[in-house]
């Protein structure tokens, strides 16, 4: 199965796997900031990030690689006051070279103040960081572009301008056109251009930007969008309303599956490689509007008919985030999850953040491998 392999560090029969390897890549759970007793490092966000970032190079070791490895990190942040005192802890295991990276605000479990995801490659395997001719070195600790295994992985972008790296401030337009700009400048420093981007990561402050904000992404992606996902969450910067990451291709794309829908620009899957990138899927129906589990299943249903239409199944998926607007109901998608993957899960963070779709309940964006 495209080299899938499971590594787990902890609890055997857990929801979720330590790591997944698979198609040159190692994707790692979301964890926070617990040590071995189950319990927080600390009160404090610096004690935390250290026993947090301490517990994902654990787990890359665990699976033939490191951090020095990580090609991207996606950082939640219970308040973004904290976003300082982070990355003053986070630098100092990232120093050089760091991977791309995205943080945004979301509630996380048990009270946790940070919790951290990562992908890399394995030890040995090439990684390289790319930076814009004329860009301006910013002072966070992260990398614009990191390349590897056949793929460019983009940080977060929020409206800045390249040059100086000040804030463009404005209508969610301005701002998700600033994004999008920036993000031609990165890619076609890294030899590509929009059509090679297979997955997409849209953060918003309101859900209100949604229509907005796709109005301006429809420009970018006229033909063959990648897979997407979006959340509604806080952001870092008071005047920030949008946030965008994105994966891109250096070889060949396929778009798999039939549209979602014509006024949304996305697609369902896109191929790259041995890797299979699946758009956020929701589940609400007319029935199952307070039914969490009802959702979630239906959630889980909708995706598997996608991985069945490309011939793949619930084996094949290696990665998954799941968004849900109240943690508190993680237990009850537990129990439906464990349905789907009863063995062999792949590796997972679920992180509490708000939904385009009020009705919603539960959003998951997966990725598989396999052909």
């Amino acid at each position: 199965m495209q080299d899938r392999r499971v590594v787990n560090v902890g609890v055997p029969g857990a929801l979720y796997s330590t790591a997944v390897t698979a198609a040159g890549f190692v994707f790692l759970s979301g964890v926070t900031g617990t040590g071995d007793d189950g319990k927080l490092a600390g009160p404090d966000i610096e004690s935390q990030t250290r026993r947090t970032i301490a517990r994902l190079a654990a787990a890359l070791e665990a699976a033939g690689s490191s951090l020095a490895q990580a090609v991207s990190v996606h950082v939640y942040l219970r308040r973004a006051s904290d976003f300082q005192a982070m990355n003053d802890v986070y630098r100092q295991s990232f120093a050089d070279k760091p991977p791309a990276r995205t943080t945004v605000v979301a509630d996380l479990a048990d009270g946790a103040l940070i919790g951290m995801s990562a992908v890399a490659v394995p030890a040995g395997a090439p990684r390289e960081v790319l930076h814009p001719a004329g860009w301006a070195q910013s002072s966070r600790p992260y990398s614009l572009i990191v390349r590897a295994g056949g793929l460019v992985f983009l940080a977060g972008l929020v409206s800045r301008r390249g040059v100086d790296d000040s804030v463009v401030a404005g209508s969610i337009n301005i701002q998700a056109r600033t994004v999008l700009d920036n993000a031609g400048v990165l890619l076609k420093t890294a030899g590509l251009s929009y059509a090679d981007v297979v997955a997409a990561l849209v953060f918003l402050t309101d859900d209100t930007y949604f229509e907005a904000m796709n109005d301006e992404y429809r420009k970018y992606f006229t033909q063959d969008p990648p897979a997407r996902s979006t959340a509604v969450t806080d952001l870092m910067g008071l005047e920030t309303t949008v946030e965008i990451t994105l994966i891109a291709t250096t070889g060949r794309k396929e778009v798999l599956g039939a549209s979602v829908s014509p006024s949304l620009p996305l697609s369902p899957a896109v191929r790259a490689g041995d890797l299979v990138f699946l758009s956020g899927v929701l589940g609400n129906t007319s029935t199952n509007g307070d039914d969490v589990a009802g959702q979630a299943r239906e959630t889980m249903a909708r995706i598997g008919r996608t991985l069945d239409g490309i011939g793949l199944s619930f084996r094949h998926v290696v990665d998954n985030t799941i968004y849900l607007p109240d943690l508190g109901q993680q237990k009850k998608v537990d129990d439906v999850y464990r349905e789907f993957f009863p063995t062999e899960p792949p590796a997972r963070t679920s992180v509490g953040a708000r939904l385009v779709t009020r009705a919603g309940l539960i959003e998951m964006m997966m990725t598989a491998v396999g052909r």
